[in-house]
C-alpha cells in the first residue's frame, strides 16, 4: 500500500527513479562535456558567408548537429536533475546555466537561416547537385527556402524584432492582471462555510454535488472577470491586431495561413474542422440533454456541465498493476511495441512517485543521445494509469523516432506531438469499459470518455471558431468591444450545447480565462491531435497487423515530411472530414452505451 508522507527524494529506492545517470554519472562528467561544447560552438560563426559554397554549407550542417546533440544531452541532464527536487540548489544552478548558454549558442547559429535566404534563386539546388552528401538535408533546406517570400530585407526583419518584445505586453499585462493582480470573492461551501475562491480552487468548487456551490463559484469567477471586460477586451484584441500586422508584414493572406505555413498546414484543415464540427453539433445537443436527465435536473446550466454524473468509490492501484492494466489495453498494438513498453519501465525511463521538491504533474522528454524520460508523480488511482499510458505514449513517439531518422529529422512537430499519447489513451480505455462487469463504473468510464470528447473536440473547436473570429475582423478593421466579444461567446455557446442548455450571463465573460487566446490558432491542435488519436484507435482496433504497421510508420517519421503528409501516409487524412468524423462516431457509440445501460 502507499505510503502518506511524502518522502524526500533520498527516500524514494532507486529502482522508483529514472536512470538519470545513464546521460552522466554525475556533474562533474556534465562540466567537462560542457566545456566542449563551448571549444566546439566557437566554431560555428567561422561559416557566416560562406553557405554559398557546397563543401561549407555541409560542414556547417555536420559541426552544428555536433554540437546541438552535446548541448540536448546537457539540457536533458540538467532540467531533469533540477525537476527531480526544486530545493536542489546545485541543480537548480545547473539548469540556468545551461539554458542561459543555449541562448548564446543560438545567436552563434543566427546567421544560418538569413543568408540562405539572402542567397539567388538555385544556389541551394545547385550545391545540392555539387555535394551529394548535402541530400540528407534537402528537406530541411527546402523548409527554410519556403519562408522566402515571407521573408522581408535584413533591416526590415531587424526592426520588426526589435518591437517584438513590445508586442508580446498583451500578453504579458494578462498573465499578471491573472495571476496576480486579480482576486475572488469568498464563497459557500457544503458546509455552509465561508471559503476562499481562486483559479485553483475553482475545479473543486465546480465538480461539487452541491450545486448551490458551483452556481456561487461560477457566478463569483465570472462577475469578477466581468468588473475587468474592458480591460480584457483591450488585451485580446490588442494582442491580436498584433499577430495581424506581423502576418500581414509578411506577406500572409491572412493570420491564420501566417501560423499554419511554418508546418505547412493549409487552411482547409482549420475550416474543414469546425465545418464539420458544426455539421455534428446535435451530438453535443444530445449529450447535454442525457446529462440533464441523469443528473434529474429540471434545467441545465453552464455551471452543471462539470460535475460527475457517476459516484463510484475510487479504484486503488499500485504502480505493478498500473503497468499490468496498461499492457493490457495495449495489446493490439503488438509484440515489438509492448515489448518496448516493459523495458522503459524496466530500465529507469520513468521516476514513479511524488517526493519533497519535486515537480509537479507529468512529462515525457528526451533528446536523441539518450533514452526517454518521464515524470510522474503516481496517486495510485484510475487517472494515473491513464497518465501513464499517455506519458509512455510519447516516450516511444520518441524512441521510435530517435531509433529511425538521423538527427535533423528526429524531432516530430507540435501537430503531431499528442497524437501518439492520446493513441494510447484512447486504446486504455477502450480496454478498461470493454472489460468492466461492474455497470457503475462502466457508466463510469463511459461518461469519463464523452468528458474527454467534450472538453478536447467541441469546446476546443468552440474555441477555435471564437478565434477566427476575433481575428478576421482585426484583418477586416473592426475594432471589436467586450460587447462583441461578450455576444459573440454568448452566441457561439448556444449554438455548440443546444436548446437544453441555459446559457448563463456569466459565462459570456468565459473568453477572457482562455490563456491560449494569446497563442494565435494554437488550440485547433487539441481537436485535430485527437482526431487522429481517435482514428488510429480504430484503425489499429478493427485492422489488425497492417494498421498496426501503419501506425509504427507514423511513430517512426519524426519530422522527416510534414505532419500532414506523415499522417496521410500512416491512413488518417487530416485534409479531410473523415478524422473528425470519425470521432464524432466515437462520441454517439459512447452515447448509446450510456442510454442502453440506463
Amino acid at each position: 500500500m502507499s505510503d502518506q508522507r511524502v518522502k524526500t527524494r533520498a527516500e524514494i529506492a532507486a529502482s522508483d527513479k529514472w536512470a538519470i545517470e545513464k546521460i552522466y554519472p554525475d556533474t562533474k562528467a556534465w562540466r567537462a562535456d560542457f566545456e566542449q561544447l563551448k571549444a566546439e560552438a566557437e566554431k560555428l560563426p567561422q561559416f557566416s558567408g560562406k553557405l554559398n559554397k557546397a563543401d561549407q554549407l555541409l560542414a556547417f550542417f555536420k559541426l552544428d548537429e555536433k554540437v546541438s546533440r552535446t548541448a540536448g544531452k546537457l539540457a536533458e541532464y540538467a532540467n531533469r536533475r533540477a525537476d527531480e527536487d526544486t530545493a536542489n540548489a546545485e541543480f537548480i544552478a545547473l539548469r540556468a546555466e545551461i539554458n542561459a548558454y543555449l541562448s548564446e549558442l543560438a545567436a552563434k547559429e543566427a546567421y544560418f537561416e538569413p543568408e540562405i535566404l539572402s542567397y539567388p534563386e538555385r544556389t541551394v539546388e545547385q550545391e545540392l547537385k555539387e555535394q551529394p552528401a548535402l541530400g540528407l538535408y534537402r528537406f530541411a533546406l527546402e523548409q527554410i527556402l519556403k519562408k522566402k517570400p515571407h521573408t522581408l530585407d535584413s533591416r526590415s526583419e531587424t526592426l520588426l524584432a526589435a518591437v517584438s518584445d513590445c508586442l508580446e505586453g498583451p500578453s504579458n499585462a494578462y498573465d499578471f492582471l491573472t495571476d496576480a493582480d486579480m482576486t475572488f470573492p469568498e464563497i459557500h461551501n457544503e458546509d455552509g462555510q465561508l471559503v476562499e475562491l481562486t483559479e485553483s480552487t475553482y475545479h473543486r468548487f465546480i465538480t461539487s454535488k452541491d450545486r448551490q456551490v458551483r452556481k456561487e463559484a461560477f457566478q463569483a469567477l465570472f462577475n469578477t472577470y466581468g468588473k475587468y471586460q474592458n480591460t480584457f477586451a483591450s488585451l485580446l484584441t490588442s494582442s491580436v491586431k498584433n499577430f495581424v500586422f506581423m502576418a500581414k508584414q509578411h506577406h500572409y493572406t491572412s493570420a491564420l495561413q501566417c501560423s499554419l505555413a511554418p508546418n505547412n498546414i493549409p487552411t482547409e484543415v482549420y475550416h474543414t474542422a469546425l465545418k464539420t464540427i458544426n455539421a455534428h453539433l446535435n451530438s453535443l445537443h444530445r449529450y447535454v440533454s442525457l446529462k440533464k436527465k441523469l443528473l434529474k435536473l429540471s434545467d441545465m446550466h453552464m455551471y452543471d456541465l462539470y460535475v460527475p454524473v457517476i459516484d463510484v468509490p475510487e479504484r486503488h492501484y499500485e504502480f505493478d498493476e498500473a503497468v499490468q492494466t496498461v499492457k493490457e489495453g495495449l495489446a493490439p498494438l503488438g509484440k515489438e511495441y509492448l515489448d518496448l513498453f516493459s523495458k522503459g519501465i524496466e530500465s529507469g525511463w520513468v521516476d514513479r512517485y511524488p517526493n519533497k521538491g519535486k515537480c509537479s504533474g507529468a512529462y515525457s522528454s528526451g533528446c536523441y543521445d539518450v533514452q526517454p524520460y518521464v515524470l510522474l508523480n503516481f496517486n495510485y488511482d484510475l487517472n494515473s494509469v491513464s497518465t501513464l499510458a499517455h506519458e509512455m505514449g510519447h516516450s516511444l513517439h520518441t524512441y521510435y523516432s530517435t531509433k529511425n531518422q538521423p538527427y535533423i529529422y528526429s524531432d516530430y512537430s507540435l501537430f503531431c506531438a499528442e497524437t501518439a499519447s492520446t493513441t494510447n489513451e484512447a486504446l486504455l480505455i477502450h480496454h478498461l469499459i470493454d472489460k468492466e462487469t461492474d455497470q457503475n463504473r462502466k457508466l463510469y468510464l463511459i461518461n469519463s470518455q464523452l468528458e474527454q470528447i467534450r472538453t478536447t473536440v467541441f469546446r476546443q473547436l468552440l474555441f477555435a471558431e471564437f478565434e477566427l473570429f476575433t481575428h478576421e475582423k482585426a484583418e477586416a478593421g473592426v475594432q471589436l468591444t467586450a460587447k462583441e466579444l461578450r455576444a459573440f461567446w454568448h452566441d457561439v455557446n448556444v449554438k455548440y450545447y443546444g436548446p437544453e442548455m441555459t446559457v448563463d450571463s456569466e459565462n459570456d465573460m468565459e473568453w477572457a480565462r482562455i490563456p491560449h487566446f494569446y497563442r494565435d490558432f494554437y488550440v485547433y491542435q487539441y481537436a485535430t491531435g485527437y482526431a487522429a488519436a481517435n482514428s488510429f484507435s480504430r484503425m489499429i482496433l478493427s485492422g489488425g497487423e497492417d494498421a498496426v504497421e501503419k501506425y509504427k510508420g507514423f511513430l517512426k517519421s519524426g519530422s522527416s515530411d510534414y505532419p500532414i503528409n506523415v499522417l496521410r501516409k500512416a491512413g488518417v487524412d487530416m485534409a479531410t472530414a473523415k478524422p473528425m468524423e470519425d470521432v464524432i462516431h466515437t462520441f454517439d457509440e459512447l452515447l448509446d452505451m450510456l442510454e442502453r445501460a440506463l
